[in-house]
């Protein structure tokens, strides 16, 4: 069978289906269509950021734009490197404007991230980029964060039992370990870390931070206090 055109490497197939892909591949060329040359682009996780990566990619093919990205997560890593894009890193230089998807976006603005599993290095773009630009479509729009997803926790190997018992003090009912689906096993991050999906029948404002403060915790998929411009 054919790969679709936004397959970015052969080694590299994307889930057979992707929700919305009209929808989302859309959004990703227009998103794509604010790159300029000689600039430096973040690209988070996730479908959307990786439909617009491969945007990005054709728009340089065809109009030899020079652009550097700054990638997430190991997929986008080598789709990148794939589409020919080259690579930096943060610390390296601050991205002029950066893309990313959610899970989940609240009324308040709130988002759920993390099913992709590079929480850190999503956070640590989001942080240092002069813009954000969220590419979603409207069914992640809902009114209460963890209508559909659980908040993932990314956790050192050594931490993940008491991380777990701490989580169902503050109200998660079921704290599971993230396995992989490709091998036996745990998912692994790309910091090395594993994934908590911890399920919370209410996320109430400041969960984000009391969960940071226990030992053993890296991140958690619960992007509070961001600024950014929604592009669906």
């Amino acid at each position: 069978m054919t790969s679709p055109e936004w397959y970015a490497s052969a080694a590299l197939l994307w889930p057979r289906q992707v929700k919305n892909l009209d929808v989302k591949l859309d959004v990703a060329q227009r998103v794509a269509m604010r790159a300029n040359s000689d600039e430096v682009i973040g690209i988070g996780s996730g479908s959307a950021a990786y439909l617009t990566l491969w945007a990005i990619g054709k728009r340089v093919a065809s109009e030899g734009l020079r652009v550097t990205v700054i990638p997430t997560s190991y997929e986008t890593e080598v789709a990148a490197t794939t589409l020919g894009l080259p690579l930096t890193r943060l610390g390296q230089t601050t991205p002029a404007w950066s893309v990313d998807g959610a899970d989940e976006v609240d009324p308040a603005g709130r988002l759920l991230k993390g099913r992709g599993g590079a929480l850190f290095r999503e956070k640590l773009l989001w942080s240092t980029s002069q813009h954000m630009v969220l590419a979603i479509d409207s069914t992640k729009r809902v009114e209460r964060l963890g209508t559909k997803f659980p908040v993932p926790v990314e956790v050192h190997p050594n931490a993940v039992e008491p991380v777990a018992a701490r989580l169902q003090d503050f109200g998660c009912r079921e704290p599971l370990l993230r396995v992989s689906s490709g091998k036996d096993g745990p998912v692994i991050t790309e910091s090395g870390f594993l994934l908590l999906d911890a399920y919370f029948p209410e996320i109430p404002v400041g969960l984000n931070a009391k969960i940071k403060q226990l030992s053993g915790v890296l991140e958690t998929g619960l992007f509070e206090g961001y600024q950014y411009e929604i592009v669906d």
